[in-house]
């Protein structure tokens, strides 16, 4: 993987054929981001939630309801572990980055990008939060989850890209810009 820095500090990645591997909270917008930016890029996408659900035959949520959230993430880390998947790009779970192992896979396939949304923003777009088969401890607020994963996301970003208050087309803009075919 080829990393060019400019005087600005803006980091351009080069993917070439490799795959684009999104991370970010729930509700920071991977899997729309994510096949707009496969159209773009004329790559196949793939969401690593749906290759839970097929391997699993249940929704994530069925998951977390019969087991617990450490049993969704020691298979999310199976399905990481698992997947050959270049030229694609990739919608990861949410939690994908507690599994050092499967991002150190993901990252083999081609730069990790970081889709930011606040805390505000995540509250507007996530209705849902206690139904929507996200890993986390019982109880656990959206607050605390967010400020658990915060850091485990910019550890593993190659490219951060802020989506508060943007249309999907700006963030895919903004995106390519920053990894370039």
């Amino acid at each position: 993987m080829n990393v060019d820095v400019f005087e600005n500090e803006e980091v351009v990645v080069v993917i070439g054929r490799g795959s684009v591997i999104l991370i970010g909270m729930p509700g920071a917008g991977k899997s729309t981001i994510g096949v707009l930016l496969a159209k773009e890029t004329a790559r196949d996408f793939v969401d690593t939630d749906v290759l839970i659900q097929l391997r699993e035959e249940k929704t994530l949520q069925d998951i977390l309801d019969e087991s617990d959230y450490l049993n969704l993430r020691r298979i999310e880390e199976e399905v990481l572990l698992n997947v050959d998947l270049s030229h694609h790009v990739i919608a990861t779970g949410g939690s994908a980055v507690y599994s050092a192992k499967g991002m150190k896979k993901l990252k083999s396939l081609g730069p990790v990008v970081y889709l930011h949304a606040d805390l505000d923003e995540l509250r507007r777009r996530i209705h849902n939060f206690d139904t929507r088969g996200i890993a986390s401890l019982p109880g656990q607020s959206l607050q605390d989850l967010f400020t658990e994963r915060e850091a485990l996301y910019k550890q593993y970003a190659d490219v951060l890209i802020d989506c508060n208050g943007k249309k999907q087309e700006q963030i895919i803009t903004e995106l390519l810009a920053k990894v370039t075919k």
